[in-house]
């Protein structure tokens, strides 16, 4: 397996951040690390890379103990943490051939990763004219120069606007196909979109483990649709297995349905019978959110 936690505990004084964490993620799998802000998802990123010891407990990833082969762990692990540390002044060739150069990088290899996060239209800019979100591109070629086997990437769509998501969201899938990914997030969308199994952190503990496969087999879903001006809730339901129907804010609905059958086709159907436009439409894990929310809510 790529990564084993055993019993992390990680302590400030009283307060513990982490306490008594266990998991273990096979290698090719994407996992997302989900919790409320300030749940211990950083400490954890962070004792896993090295960066910051573990008050008890083991850590192994790709075989090395963190704790006592560090060089061999960040050898082996790629880390994109929350707060990416870029060199402004410097053009993204230049940065990349930079640090390419620790790790003993040959040209050939910098201007391959360069191709694949899709940095080569502005590989000859400073890194301090670019975009939130071809920084992260950037931060991201940066740790995967060295070919890790493992990438732990701590709240990489933080900040970016919906078009950068889409895009940090593909590269994240298509570089995950060759590698094991821990992905850090609050936002449960994130998780969907980019992962096979989840990991609920709250309060410095471990509350769900399970692959998003197994949590989406249930009949409940919601179907979260905006249409282009408002629409009168005794005609939505007319939908069929619609249970409720909840006007969140302007022309938007969730859409409440009883069933296995995906119902965005009828929620379709229904626009164009009704002369309706869409201007968006997201299909929602009920089961993760309902989760989420009962495993981190304030008590």
């Amino acid at each position: 397996m790529s990564i084993q936690v055993e019993n992390i505990t990680k302590t400030y004084g009283e307060q513990k951040a982490l306490n008594k964490v266990s998991f273990t993620i096979e290698k090719g799998e994407i996992v997302g690390f989900l919790g409320p802000n300030g749940a211990g998802k950083s400490t954890m990123m962070k004792i896993l890379t090295t960066f910051l010891p573990a008050s008890e407990g083991v850590a192994i990833v790709n075989g090395f103990e963190v704790t006592k082969d560090d060089i061999s762990v960040k050898k082996s692990v790629g880390y994109l943490p929350e707060h990416n540390p870029l060199y402004l002044d410097m053009y993204v060739r230049e940065y990349l051939l930079f640090n390419a150069g620790i790790y003993n990088i040959s040209k050939t290899e910098v201007e391959n990763v360069i191709e694949k996060t899709g940095l080569t239209p502005e590989a000859n800019k400073k890194i301090g004219q670019l975009s939130k979100g071809y920084r992260q591109r950037v931060g991201l070629a940066n740790a995967l120069l060295h070919n890790p086997e493992v990438l732990i990437l701590d709240e990489p769509t933080t900040g970016l606007d919906p078009n950068q998501l889409i895009e940090i969201r593909q590269l994240i899938k298509s570089v995950g196909k060759e590698k094991t990914v821990l992905l850090s997030t609050h936002i449960m969308q994130e998780v969907e979109a980019i992962c096979d199994r989840v990991i609920i952190i709250n309060k410095g503990e471990i509350v769900l483990d399970k692959k998003l496969s197994d949590l989406k087999n249930n009949k409940q879903q919601i179907i979260e649709v905006e249409f282009d001006y408002r629409v009168e809730e005794v005609a939505l339901q007319k939908l069929p297995k619609l249970e409720k129907v909840e006007n969140s804010v302007g022309f938007v609905y969730q859409l409440y349905f009883e069933t296995e059958q995906d119902m965005r086709g009828k929620v379709f159907d229904f626009a164009h019978d009704n002369g309706l436009k869409i201007l968006q439409l997201h299909q929602k894990n009920t089961t993760l959110e309902k989760l989420f929310s009962e495993l981190t809510i304030q008590k």
